[in-house]
């Protein structure tokens, strides 16, 4: 838990010192005068929301196969669920879910099966929070359950506490006036700069927002080749910290000033890898559990010298816990740009780049090589980062710094994914970056499915221009998602990658009661419908078909349950990812299997029930 405390006494001397204090950090801003240390995170990084009592049973019923409660805090920004330990029975689990369905996390009584989760000192856990005011909980039985039995042996589990988010009105009495926006607020959402500064918006992906024991904000972002990942040491001080910690990637908006963050992806604290005190260094370095979710979002590298004197940074964090802004400019937009004021001051480099509460920990770039030369921690205009060499000094050895291509100009896409049906079109820009020399690039897409054409409009541009893709997605193609790379020859350059969905089609599932989808990596399976079952009264025809991907092998399985088992009754097991199968059947508790043999992609599976 986060309990530690800055006394007054240490922010007035941030104000009358003549250096920068060293033993002060970006207490959730300001520092330039006096202010209470009490938060939820102990040493004042911004408090970002409130921990609400409830006791609430999630218990097995006598009917049906789920079982449902919403947890509501009206206005709250979002909602992070307590529990207590799980009692399940067999494969049972639990989802914790938004309204809309775009976030769900998985949870079983064996943990390690499941979602990430953050500890906080008791023998429950807390799930992945839920953007918004409204999570989801339900219990989910893969089998036909005796309801009022399990509930008198203690089967289910509880939602014990909950946090709830500050909405814009709460969290600006809880939080002082920030005395880090240096004149004017210049600071923008990254995907603003998408086109104008394609590089520096390319490096933000790997910056995430952490969200501290889910009271608490703050920045982090991957360093580095491997599993690893900094911010302050008032951000995370020891294990049971980043236990008590999730870190939110792609929490960025879609549209320039848009206020329509993506979801993206949470993970939670795994291990403490080195740490230097908030009077010292002030950071800790760290991994993630679930890493393989993040690589996508690419790395930043430090940068091991000292800054020199106005020189260009710039700056990518989650101040006021909001979607991810960039600071690139010090008053205005298109104006002076963000630089290095003071170049040594005890560890620190000195910037007026706007900051605010939550920033702490963001990294603090250098315009010249795009790596990092400063971790920010410090408010008060100048704000202050530490200089990232007296950093490496002390993680050389944890982290791999080898950059390779962290150098290569990156070409961007925007959007980077997008859903289209057979017969139809998606677009999306290809921004090229600035190359010296001003080289002609020809651009090229591959890993379209087939039956799907790419086409760049104008097809060869100067570096610095953008172009238009358009994917057609031809009647043939086969429902499944796809990765399409966008490439340049003319210079060397970082390729951009786009998710293309495509949906189901009409046959043979057209006229199927019920429509289910689902996406299967090779060898693995799901049971249909959403990992659970359904109950026919009557005896009558069951009748079902799957669609999948092209180039896959998918088999379809109807299991009905005998008492203890789920022994197939039906099966459609051809070569191809196509399948109908129909079934004459009596009335019990029946489940669909879907099974991948060779391949991966998206299904769509129809059926109808007696």
């Amino acid at each position: 838990m986060l309990r530690r405390l800055i006394p007054a006494a240490v922010l007035v001397a941030a104000v009358l010192g003549p250096a920068p204090p060293v033993g002060a950090a970006e207490l959730g801003e300001p520092v330039a005068a006096p202010i209470s240390a009490e938060s939820a995170a102990g040493t004042r990084v911004t408090k970002t929301g409130v921990s609400e009592s409830t006791d609430t049973a999630i218990r097995y019923g006598n009917t049906g196969n789920s079982w449902r409660t919403e947890i509501k805090a009206a206005g709250a920004t979002y909602v992070k669920v307590h529990f207590a330990p799980l009692k399940l029975v067999g494969g049972d689990f639990v989802t914790v879910a938004s309204p809309d369905g775009r976030e769900v996390y998985t949870y079983y009584a064996d943990r390690a099966k499941g979602s990430p989760f953050t500890e906080h000192g008791g023998p429950g856990f807390a799930a992945m929070s839920i953007d918004g005011d409204t999570a989801v909980v339900t219990l989910h039985a893969t089998g036909a359950r005796d309801g009022a039995r399990l509930s008198r042996q203690g089967y289910g589990t509880r939602v014990t506490s909950y946090d709830r988010g500050y909405g814009a009105t709460e969290y600006a009495a809880q939080n002082p006036v920030p005395f880090s926006v240096c004149g004017n607020d210049a600071r923008k959402d990254v995907v603003c700069y998408q086109n104008s500064h394609p590089t520096e918006y390319a490096r933000s992906h790997a910056v995430a927002r952490q969200l501290v024991n889910g009271l608490g904000s703050c920045t982090a972002w991957r360093v580095g080749n491997t599993n690893r990942m900094l911010t302050n040491a008032h951000c995370v001080a020891d294990a049971a910290e980043l236990r008590s910690s999730e870190f939110q990637f792609d929490y960025q908006c879609a549209t320039c000033g848009g206020n329509n963050p993506r979801t993206g992806t949470k993970v939670s604290g795994q291990d403490l890898i080195r740490t230097s005190e908030l009077q010292q260094l002030d950071y800790t370095l760290f991994s993630v559990t679930n890493f393989e979710s993040i690589r996508q979002y690419g790395t930043l590298y430090l940068d091991v010298r000292e800054p020199t004197a106005n020189e260009r940074i710039y700056i990518a964090g989650h101040g006021d816990i909001l979607p991810k802004r960039m600071s690139l400019f010090e008053e205005s937009d298109g104006g002076a740009t963000c630089k290095i004021d003071v170049v040594s001051s005890g560890v620190n480099t000195g910037y007026r780049c706007d900051s605010s509460g939550g920033n702490s920990g963001s990294p603090v770039l250098a315009g010249s090589s795009h790596k990092v030369i400063a971790l920010h921690h410090l408010g008060g205009c100048p704000n202050w980062g530490t200089r990232i060499t007296l950093v490496y000094n002390e993680i050389r050895n944890d982290i791999d710094n080898t950059s390779g291509g962290g150098n290569t100009p990156v070409l961007s896409l925007n959007p980077t994914s997008g859903t289209a049906a057979p017969g139809t079109t998606t677009t999306a820009t290809l921004q090229t970056p600035t190359v010296a020399g001003n080289p002609t690039l020809t651009l090229s897409a591959t890993g379209a499915p087939a039956g799907t054409t790419t086409v760049f409009s104008p097809s060869a541009v100067t570096a610095g221009q953008p172009s238009t893709l358009t994917i057609t997605v031809g009647s043939t193609t086969a429902p499944g998602t796809y990765t399409i790379t966008a490439s340049a020859t003319g210079a060397t350059t970082a390729p951009a990658t786009y998710t293309l969905t495509v949906p189901g089609g009409q046959t043979p599932c057209q006229g199927m009661k019920v429509t289910k989808t689902g996406t299967l990596s090779t060898g693995a399976s799901q049971y249909q419908p959403d990992g659970s079952f359904f109950q026919t009264t009557v005896t009558g025809p069951h009748k079902a078909c799957l669609t999948g991907p092209t180039s896959a092998n998918f088999d379809l399985y109807l299991q009905k349950w005998n008492g203890s088992t789920w022994p197939t009754v039906a099966q459609a097991t051809t070569s191809g990812s196509s399948e109908t199968l129909s079934y004459n059947g009596t009335a019990g508790y029946y489940r669909y299997q879907v099974k991948s043999v060779t391949g991966s992609g998206q299904y769509t599976l129809g059926y109808t029930a007696p």
